[in-house]
């Protein structure tokens, strides 16, 4: 009797942990599609020449910072970029992605900070999406620029292949996240999708649909920006 219910009990667990799993990472890309909405519906944020002109978006909810030594962050969140040839489609399937370094900027305690990490080269988005990226080493990262007037023409949004921006306590900024590092999570990627996948195959080769969770984040993206402008 003891042997079956520990046998019955491993079964439950073997069960109960996928579906555990899959529920977390799909909170995450639902709440990454309400920080998306909530930023575009405020028009002095990310201004609109910035927004059309990035290949890909990562959503990073919820950024805590702990103090182990001199400090650090630890973020999880999820990328998503325009499908087809070029980045020129609709706005696709996400990847869940990990954020992660030292002190890099959360001026606010312990206050949960959102990150907006918006990709405004091809090379930048391929390069995140095979291996980890040090923010500011491996691609250039400027502060975004925030505000209506903002123009997606200076020569430091020129420059930059990562435009960074944070909101805490209701304030949103452009802020520098150089030093910390930028990778695919590929074990929560397999917890979302229910089976292993490349983050690139997501991303760039369309291997999977869009799960339901990220209707919001899709949706609000090609409502707000359904056209790239970058070298048109």
């Amino acid at each position: 009797m003891t042997t079956k219910f520990t046998l019955g009990l491993a079964l439950i667990a073997a069960l109960a942990l996928p579906a555990f799993a899959q529920k977390k990472e799909n909170d995450r890309v639902e709440n990454s599609g309400q920080v998306m909405k909530e930023i575009m519906d405020i028009p002095d944020d990310i201004p609109q020449s910035v927004i059309d002109k990035a290949d890909c978006v990562v959503v990073l909810p919820s950024v805590l910072k702990f103090a182990i030594g001199i400090g650090g962050s630890y973020g999880r969140g999820v990328m998503t970029c325009r499908s087809g040839d070029n980045f020129k489609g609709p706005w696709g399937a996400p990847t869940m992605m990990a954020l992660e370094g030292g002190s890099f900027g959360l001026q606010l305690g312990g206050q949960a900070t959102d990150f907006v990490l918006l990709l405004m080269s091809e090379r930048s988005a391929s390069s995140i999406l095979s291996s980890k990226v040090k923010i500011g080493g491996d691609a250039s990262a400027a502060a975004g620029p925030v505000g209506r007037t903002a123009s997606a023409e200076t020569d430091v949004t020129l420059r930059a292949e990562i435009l960074t921006y944070s909101r805490a306590r209701g304030l949103f900024a452009g802020i520098s996240l150089s030093g910390s590092t930028l990778r695919p999570d590929n074990d929560a990627n397999e917890s979302l999708y229910g089976k292993k996948l490349d983050a690139k195959d997501i991303v760039l080769k369309g291997v999977v649909p869009p799960p339901a969770s990220a209707n919001l984040l899709i949706s609000t993206l090609n409502q707000h920006s359904p056209k790239n402008t970058s070298g048109s």
